[in-house]
């Protein structure tokens, strides 16, 4: 097998790259091919200088000439790697009986000298991101990746590896083999809740725009692209009883419900507003918190049902009759930064025209101190492209607000993760998603998250249940596209 076979890998050293290349070599392969940003030499290995590396364009359309066989093992990492016993010939056979253009495998890692499992996901229609985790270990049919390779028409500096993958999966299908076939060493050693925010950072910047490029052509290319056309919306005066509501779902946060209410009640408005908080039975002192507020503004909603997530709490505040034209959003362990924050929001709505505001907020820790990263502004988004590029990233910001019709027709998915997400894709569908880019709350980041420190199998079933959203929301703007011809 490893004969027919091309394995690809960046360089890291004669000394690192040992162990790596013995791996492929008793696999039996014998095209192995070294992308180098500098001339060097490695025994066994065939050495090509490529100062863009894997991530560049051009480097692909260099390797070209140089790939032979059925196969092209990538290796994308650059620690040591140990290819399990007849791993590669398991994911060639495989992937021949699928007819996939692409195979990718469960690894170990080894971390701080510890072996650990670690399973990926299935790949779906709608796993756009980037930073889809594949494992580091990919192996492409060579005539799929030639094919895409050929294809590509823009010379991407960060991006080459996307655009491959996303090319490949046009047309062949991007298998999962759900076993454990090699070893990799973990060097990202943040917690998940750390990891999250990478495709908001300033310093990545021009790495996204290339991210965001290569998405939209996948996009155009597959018939899912919106034009920058949309629905618009005339604010009707109705028969609400205030201009706006601040919505707090709230379970078991006695520790911080407190600020979060006097936050809102502080706020300074040229309108009437009010709070609408959905205690979802708490066991702790919250309740009574609640309750010591002797506000008419404060609205304190138990439900009958015990089944609500934190959509479900949602949906009970925006369908009770004392809801407002907007619902604002607002968790219940963080506070809004100053006085100003309604005002700023409800006016947005009527400047921009849309259905939906998204602001920005200061990462903070349990103190009110700042921590990295900072500001989340979410700068990547665009009033154009904005709605196609929310199905490569990975939320779309906060605090939220929706104009109240609006979200009483869409509803919000009963779940306590990704449901803010699912709004915001369907929600862009048709109207304009309107953005302030001052930070408008201070978010904790305390050891309470729901999303601080993840498991491998919490984390997994995230990034599934967030691809399932976007590939519902991929095929409805497929069907969409389609429709409006």
């Amino acid at each position: 097998m490893g004969e027919n076979m091309t394995c690809i890998l960046p360089y890291a050293g004669k000394e690192e790259m040992m162990p790596t290349l013995k791996t492929f070599q008793d696999a039996g392969v014998t095209n192995i091919i070294v992308v180098a940003k500098e001339a060097c030499e490695v025994e066994g290995a065939n050495v090509i200088v490529a100062t863009g590396g894997l991530d560049a364009t051009a480097t692909w359309r260099q390797l070209l000439s140089e790939v032979s066989g059925d196969y092209v093992a990538v290796y994308t990492k650059t620690m040591a790697l140990n290819i399990g016993l007849n791993a590669l010939e398991r994911m060639a056979r495989c992937g021949d009986d699928a007819g996939a253009g692409m195979v990718y495998a469960d690894y170990y890692e080894k971390k701080e000298g510890k072996l650990s499992a670690h399973p990926v996901i299935e790949y779906q229609a709608g796993s756009l991101r980037d930073d889809f985790n594949f494992g580091s270990l990919l192996l492409y049919k060579a005539p799929a990746l030639k094919e895409a390779v050929e294809a590509m028409d823009a010379d991407y500096k960060h991006a080459a590896l996307y655009d491959l993958r996303l090319r490949v999966s046009q047309k062949h299908e991007l298998m999962h083999l759900p076993e454990l076939l090699y070893t990799e060493v973990e060097l990202d050693t943040r917690k998940s809740g750390e990891k999250m925010f990478d495709y908001v950072d300033p310093r990545n910047r021009d790495r996204q725009i290339e991210m965001e490029l290569a998405c939209t052509a996948h996009l155009k290319a597959v018939g899912a692209y919106l034009k920058p056309e949309f629905k618009q919306i005339e604010f009707a005066e109705g028969n609400y009883p205030v201009e706006a509501s601040v919505i707090i779902p709230v379970r078991n946060r006695e520790k911080t419900i407190g600020d979060a209410i006097e936050s809102v009640l502080k706020q300074q408005t040229s309108f009437a507003f009010n709070l609408i908080i959905v205690d979802n039975h708490s066991t702790d002192k919250t309740s009574e918190i609640i309750r010591s507020f002797n506000d008419e503004r404060l609205i304190h909603i138990i439900p009958e049902r015990d089944d609500l997530g934190i959509g479900g709490c949602w949906n009970a505040a925006v369908a009770d009759e004392r809801c407002g034209k907007f619902a604002i959003q607002l968790d219940s362990d963080d506070l809004y930064i100053d006085e100003t924050v309604i005002e700023r929001v409800v006016k947005a709505f009527y400047e921009q025209n849309c259905a939906m505001v998204v602001g920005s907020y200061q990462m903070v820790n349990f103190k009110l101190e700042e921590i990295p990263p900072g500001l989340i502004d979410h700068r990547e988004w665009t009033p154009d492209n904005g709605r196609n590029n929310a199905l490569r990233i990975n939320g779309l910001g906060a605090p939220r607000a929706f104009y109240t019709p609006v979200l009483r027709d869409v509803k919000v998915p009963n779940t306590s993760y990704g449901e803010d997400y699912a709004l915001g894709l369907n929600i862009s569908r048709q109207y304009q998603i309107g953005r302030i880019y001052d930070p408008l709350y201070l978010c904790r980041r305390w050891d309470d998250n729901s999303d601080a420190s993840l498991d491998i199998a919490k984390m997994n079933a995230h990034n599934f249940y967030k691809d399932k959203i976007r590939t519902m929301e991929f095929k409805a703007r497929q069907q969409f596209v389609k429709n409006s011809q």
